[in-house]
Parts: C-alpha cells; structure tokens; sequence
C-alpha cells in the first residue's frame, strides 16, 4: 500500500477521480499535447492581428485610424477576456474542459473569417478609378465582428488555462517533475515565440499572395489537429481540482470591510479573526487599515451547521485574507504604470504595418509584405532574451553578486526602450512624409526603404521581452499564493488596457486635430497626416509615464511581517522581502 501511495500525486486525480500514478499520467507528453494548442492559437491570433489593418484599408476600404482601432479593439477584448477564462476555470470547468470547450470556439471564429474573406458578398467591391471607394456596409462588417470577436473569445480562454494545465502535469514536491517544470515553462515561451514568428512570415505572406481565406482555413484546420492531439491525452493528463475563484475572496473582503466601516479595529491585531494554520498564515500589516475591519468578529459572523459554527465568509474574513486583497492591492500602482508600454506596442501592428505598405519592399523580384516586417519585432524579443541570459546576467552576477536585474528593474528596461523605439518611429515617420510630399502624396510605393522602420520595430521588440519576463515574474511571486491564477490575469490586463488606450486615443486624437475639412494627425490616407507627430505624442506619455514607474516602484516594499515565531524559523537577519 505504502508503495502504491508513493507513485500517487498528492494533489492531482487521473480522468477517473482517482488519485494521479505518478508512472501513468503527467510528464512531457500530455505537456507537448498541451503546447499543441499554444502554438496553434498564437499562429491564428498573431496571424490575424499583424496583417488585418492592410485588409480593412485596403479591401474594406476603412479609414486608416477606424482600422487601426478594429485591430487594437480586438487585441484587447482576447487579452481582458482572459479573466473570464480564468474564473470559469477556477469556479466551474476546471483548465481542462475551459481549454477544450474555447479551442472549439476559437476554431469555429477562424472558419467564420475564412468564410467571410472568400465570399465576394461579404466584402465591397473592388475601388474603380477616378470613384470614390466604397466602404464595407453594416451586415459585412456585422460578420467580420462575429468572426473576430468568436476568436477573441477562444483566445481569451485558452491563454488563461493552458500555460496551467500544462504545469499541472508535474509535481512541484518532485524534484526531478519540479526541474521539467521549469523547463516547461522556457519552452512555453519559446512555443508563443515561435508561433507569432511562423504567423508574421509563413502565414502573412500566404494571406498577401496565395488568399487570405486559405491562410484563415489553414489556421482552423491546425486548431482541428491539435485539440484532437489535446483530447488523444485525456487518460494521461493529471487534473487539479477546482479551489474557487480569487475573485469572489477579494468580494468579499471588500464587502465585510464594507457592512463593518463604523466598527472601531482592536488595537491589538491579536483581538482580530484568524483561523488558518500558523505555517501558512500572513501576519498582519499597517496599510490599508480599513481593510481590517473585515476581520474584527461581531454578532451574527458565524453560521451554525449542525455542532459546529463557521464564519459567513461575507460578513468576517481571517486576518490572512485580508492581508492576501492587501498584496493585490499594492500591485496596482506597477500595474498601472505598465499600460502604456503596451500602447505602444500596439502601433507596431497598426500603423507602423501601414507605414510598410507604402515603402519600397522588394528584395529583387521578391515583395516582403508589410506585416511580415514585424519579423524584426519577434527576432529582437529573442535575441534580447538570449543575450541577457548569456552575457548581461553573468556580467551582471560578477559586477553585482546578485543572479540579475530584479522584476522592476526590467519593467524599467523595458519602459525606457519603448520610449526610445516611439522617439525613432517619429524622426522616421517625418522623413517618410518628407520624401511624401517631395514625390507626391498620392505616390503608391515611396522610393524610401522599408527597412528604415527596423530600429523601431528592434526597440519596441527589446522592450516587450525585458517588460513581458518582468511583469509576468513580478505578478506572480509578489502575490498570494492562492492568487497566482487571477496574478497572471491581472498582469494580461495590462495588455488588454494598453489596446483599448490605443484606441482611444486614436480617436481623441482625430477628433481634435481633424474635423472641419481638415485631414488630421491621422488622416483617412497616411500620407496626408501627420503621425509623426502622433508618435511625438506617444513618446512624450510615454516619458511622463517612466517617471510615474519610477515612483511608483520606490514606493513599493513588499510589507515585512511583524516577527512571529514563524518569522524566526527563516533565519536571524533576514527579511521578509529577502525572501519573497
């Protein structure tokens, strides 16, 4: 029996129920089963997002800044519903049926947008000479939306479960599964990599010279295979149970806070309700006291159950889930400071794409499309990974004796990168309009390079990998530990807010500069506006914004408990934060 159990993952069960055999189930091949649909949905949701502003400009005949916004909107509705992945996993489905039910979604939205860029009635006529072009009505556009946003939905719940179930698959009090573990995740990102870089080149190109609708089906097709190959591994995975979501814990803190405000708190926090076992309790701290109240016992906080009581989690709330909501909230301020580095990501898959279409981009007889530019922008994330591993980290490690930057540290890399790559997207854009006006803004291909926009995409790029590791290692070793789920949707958040700003302030900025007869910073065609100064703009915020991080990251200390006995177990002159 004793040898049974060893072979038994303590906290997982097999299909059946059962507890996990550590010999029949978990490991790298449902992990590689897993990663199947990683890849898949990247190549599909990159595969429409770099590429889908040259379709709205120039088959649906949308104006440049109504485009730009359908793709940001679209980046940030995948991105924001990640949270509702995540609390239907950690409520209700489980990652495992959330993964299969939204791969489906995300396979029946691609078929949609393959269908509806091969009907001819799903799209406007093609522009005839010397006549207005005529712009996509309210049914094709009404079925390019449903397409769009059904891949949306899928995208949102499968990056919210599958980066999870694939790390489920190894037992972290393993250490041979712990080390897997770990190299799972330097592939999982790795996969995400590979599949945008396979969708910027194999796929864009396929949708610029074969047909748009076959890249769209190729796409469904590889989503077919691989939750085939996902399902194929159903008896072998290892499956979690369901512990609630951290949402509702927060809810409810906030709401016992709430209905007790005119309570006075104890001045000794030992008069406040804690139940948890010492090990695993977070011992109280002085900010944001009036969250304590949620913890001080009153009349009707328990509810009787046969011969025992619990608390009405509504109502009274242990000290340590109210320091958990306390941990959540000194993220914010990170948090906030880290949108707008996604906003200017999202010009480099909006308006720097429609700067490429109008630059030479021909390498002898071969035309690069202007989507697969954005090849720059993956290739300088992965080489910028590479070399901090290999060379700035030992560097670093001798200069310092610390192992490398901290997570804020590479939020602050990324910050000032991004702000460079928006400053060189600007004296760029100004020489392009230039050569515009000296040609003819109505010149189709601009006798210019299109290699010129590389520093900004190699800029940006960097940014994103030093910004994306730090925000991802800062949100889940600052939080609680039974938070890491809704950290992860909180750090994919910033993203989706970053997109949705894109779009706002594009449209702030043609409403003020436009209008009247005037074409705008952002006009309908590129050549007569003025992004350059656009990209001024985005500079300057982003500027202001790096000094809002840097105070905001000074004044973020992780809070060290008062010493306990527990405390005294980690060691004599150690902190709290030396530790988290």
């Amino acid at each position: 029996m004793e040898e049974k159990l060893s072979w038994s993952v303590s906290d997982a069960v097999d299909y059946k129920g059962l507890p996990a055999d550590r010999s029949k189930t978990g490991g790298w091949v449902p992990a590689v089963l897993i990663l199947g649909i990683e890849i898949c949905e990247r190549l599909s949701t990159m595969g429409i997002a770099v590429n889908l502003v040259t379709y709205l400009i120039g088959t649906m005949h949308l104006p440049s800044s109504s485009s730009a916004n359908i793709v940001t909107n679209f980046m940030g509705t995948a991105f924001l519903l990640c949270l509702l992945g995540g609390f239907l996993a950690d409520t209700f489905l489980g990652r495992y049926r959330t993964a299969a039910i939204f791969t489906l979604v995300q396979i029946l939205g691609m078929a949609l947008l393959a269908i509806s860029t091969k009907l001819p009635k799903l799209r406007p006529p093609p522009c005839q000479p010397a006549l207005p072009c005529k712009q996509a009505d309210g049914f094709q556009m009404g079925i390019l939306y449903l397409a769009l946003y059904l891949v949306a939905l899928g995208t949102g719940g499968l990056k919210s479960s599958v980066s999870g179930f694939g790390s489920d698959q190894f037992d972290d009090k393993d250490e041979k599964e712990r080390t897997q573990m770990a190299y799972f995740f330097n592939r999982f990102f790795l996969i995400i990599s590979v599949g945008t870089l396979v969708a910027v080149t194999v796929l864009v190109y396929v949708q610029d010279h074969v047909s748009r609708s076959i890249a769209y089906g190729l796409c469904s097709v590889a989503m077919f295979i691989a939750i085939l190959m996902f399902l194929s591994g159903t008896k072998r995975y290892r499956y979690k149970k369901s512990k609630g979501s951290p949402m509702v814990q927060i809810m409810q803190v906030v709401a016992a806070s709430i209905k007790k405000r005119r309570f006075e708190a104890p001045n000794d926090v030992g008069c406040l309700y804690e139940d948890g076992p010492e090990g695993s309790r977070i011992h109280h701290t002085d900010q944001f006291l009036c969250l304590d109240k949620a913890a001080v016992v009153a009349e009707g906080d328990f509810v009787q159950g046969g011969h025992s009581s619990a608390p009405n989690p509504w109502k009274l709330c242990s000290v340590t889930r109210v320091e958990e909501v306390k941990m959540v909230i000194r993220l914010l301020p990170i948090w906030a400071t880290t949108i707008i580095f996604w906003t200017t990501y999202a010009q480099m898959i909006t308006f720097s794409v429609e700067q490429a279409s109008t630059m030479e981009r021909s390498i002898r007889s071969f035309q690069i499309p202007a989507g697969s530019l954005t090849v720059f922008f993956v290739m300088a994330i992965i080489v910028s990974l590479a070399v901090y591993d290999q060379f700035i980290m030992p560097l670093w490690r001798k200069l310092t004796g610390k192992p490398g930057f901290s997570s804020l540290q590479m939020i602050a890399i990324g910050l000032v990168l991004s702000t460079f790559g928006m400053a060189a997207a600007a004296i760029i854009e100004r020489k392009r309009l230039s050569v515009a006006a000296s040609v003819g803004r109505a010149t189709t291909t601009l006798p210019m390079s299109v290699f010129l926009l590389i520093p900004q995409f190699l800029l940006v790029g960097s940014g994103e990998a030093f910004i994306y590791t730090g925000q991802l290692d800062f949100f889940i070793t600052q939080s609680p530990k039974g938070m890491k789920t809704m950290s992860t949707g909180l750090f994919l958040t910033t993203l989706s807010l970053g997109f949705f700003f894109s779009s706002l302030l594009v449209s702030i900025v043609k409403k003020v500069t436009g209008g009247g007869g005037r074409q705008g910073w952002l006009a309908d065609r590129i050549n007569y506006g003025r992004l350059d100064w656009f990209y001024g703009l985005l500079t300057i915020l982003s500027l202001v914004n790096f000094v809002m991080y840097l105070v905001c990251a000074a004044w973020y200390r992780p809070q060290s408990p008062k010493p306990t006995l527990q405390m005294e177990k980690i060691g004599k002159g150690s902190s709290m934060e030396d530790k988290v």
